[in-house]
């Protein structure tokens, strides 16, 4: 990809996520009449500004995070005025502390929100059952004995009820054996696979994928399908009486039919439907019926709005047990922390693929920053939060010289933080770590991105 095809994207995610941040600070001060000095999109010396009121506005150069700027919100620089944030009581600043990441999250709310109306197909992996769909020749998976239609009902001795908590298991284990439990016929059984390490981002793939059924969303006009009463939104399940594992089987055993009667079976507005169907052959003896499949969801407003509240909530939940796992070392740093280098190589791939997949990472990384914003450090918003939080238990302030150390104690750790993920960008993306093992390239997305704090 080329150099714009990566930066402007970029831009444009953490551009919005950044305006959206501060925004929410900034509305949340203006409410409560708290003098705002400055609104800036970036650190450092200033490209672009104005001044409007009280108020400068500026574009600065280092684009990786923003702030405002209170006026008194620091205690030696409070001069009195009712106006200034150290006057105001401690619940109103606890607010302004967390209107930017309230923003955040609403606004991958609506992100997703959007994403679903259009019609993307987003891995709700925790609605999906921990049935095998597809095994990949020659994978750890293959090798040990894993077949379509297996049901994993625990992975290390606990049990399971959708595929999220089998895909962070083998994601979080590259080159270590995970324990599965699976149900076939009737009867359990234990296997262990070992999965390879994706190189560029030392995470687990053992070529196992979920069964996941496609819906109908064309039927050509005086094709087969049409003819059989094909409906776009019909949901595939199965094929003269065979259940499906995946689309794939579905187009394979239409195609193996040509100018032979078959029967699908459907789900229509909560009702099974069989619907018989003879493909017609267009060339090659492959048979064909005239539909489009899809995986995608396809909502309207309200339940998009509802489906997305659950999205996010999942993915919060997730990154939240993320930071635990890297607290008590079951997941490396290098696996689960992107900088802006591989946050700009994903908004470009996601640019690429098209627009909603370009609002769905920016959801992402949303929501990232929210939660990152929110832990106890000092700096962040969190940590700020957490200070007032002590000061209402106590019913005092704390001494300014402790305030300061506490600050130089989170700074400090910031940028720690900024410079280790800089460190795994650059050798994620020019230095990857090899394979725990042969075999064939691996196939397991990278995990969500947890991008750099924004203030």
């Amino acid at each position: 990809m080329g150099f714009l095809t990566i930066i402007v994207p970029f831009l444009f995610v953490l551009g919005v996520i950044i305006f959206v941040h501060e925004g929410g600070h900034y509305l949340m001060a203006k409410a409560f009449d708290v003098k705002v000095l400055t609104f800036s999109l970036g650190f450092g010396k200033k490209l672009l500004s104005f001044q409007r009121g009280e108020t400068e506005y500026r574009i600065a150069w280092l684009p990786l995070g923003g702030y405002v700027r209170l006026g008194g919100e620091s205690p030696e620089e409070s001069t009195g005025d009712p106006r200034d944030f150290q006057c105001k009581p401690r619940w109103q600043r606890v607010l302004v502390y967390l209107a930017g990441p309230a923003m955040n999250a609403v606004l991958a709310v609506l992100l997703v929100a959007v994403v679903l109306m259009l019609g993307f197909g987003l891995p709700f992996l925790h609605e999906i059952p921990p049935v095998v769909g597809a095994v990949e020749p020659g994978s750890p998976a293959a090798a040990a004995g894993l077949q379509p239609g297996d049901e994993v009902v625990a992975v290390r001795g606990k049990r399971v009820d959708n595929w999220e908590a089998v895909a962070m298991a083998i994601l979080e284990s590259p080159g270590r054996p995970v324990p599965l439990t699976v149900e076939r016929d009737g009867k359990r059984r234990e296997v262990s696979l070992v999965p390879l390490m994706v190189p560029k981002y030392e995470i687990g793939d053992a070529g196992v994928y979920p069964k996941v059924l496609p819906s109908i969303s064309v039927v050509n006009p005086g094709s087969p399908a049409a003819a059989a009463g094909f409906r776009p939104g019909d949901q595939v399940r199965a094929i003269d009486g065979r259940a499906l594992a995946s689309d794939l089987e579905f187009v394979t055993y239409i195609e193996a039919h040509a100018g032979k009667p078959v029967q699908v079976t459907v789900l229509r507005d909560g009702q099974l439907v069989d619907l018989r169907v003879t493909p017609r052959d267009e060339g090659g003896g492959k048979g064909r019926i005239g539909v489009g499949l899809t995986v995608a969801m396809k909502l309207a407003p309200w339940p998009a709005l509802v489906e997305s509240v659950r999205y996010n909530w999942n993915v919060a939940s997730q990154t939240v047990a993320l930071v635990g796992k890297l607290l008590t070392r079951e997941m490396k740093p290098q696996s689960a922390l992107h900088g802006p280098i591989e946050i700009a190589n994903l908004s470009g791939e996601a640019a690429r693929q098209g627009f909603p997949s370009l609002l769905h990472l920016m959801a992402l990384v949303s929501i990232s920053i929210a939660i990152l914003n929110l832990l106890p450090i000092p700096v962040l918003d969190g940590g700020q939060i957490f200070v007032l939080l002590v000061e209402s238990l106590i019913r005092r302030d704390l001494s300014l010289r402790l305030k300061e150390a506490i600050n130089m104690v989170g700074l400090a750790f910031i940028v720690l933080l900024m410079v280790s993920v800089l460190f795994f960008d650059v050798r994620r993306n020019w230095f990857p770590a090899r394979p725990a093992a042969p075999g064939p390239p691996a196939a397991t997305p990278g995990p969500s991105p947890t991008p750099l704090p924004a203030r």
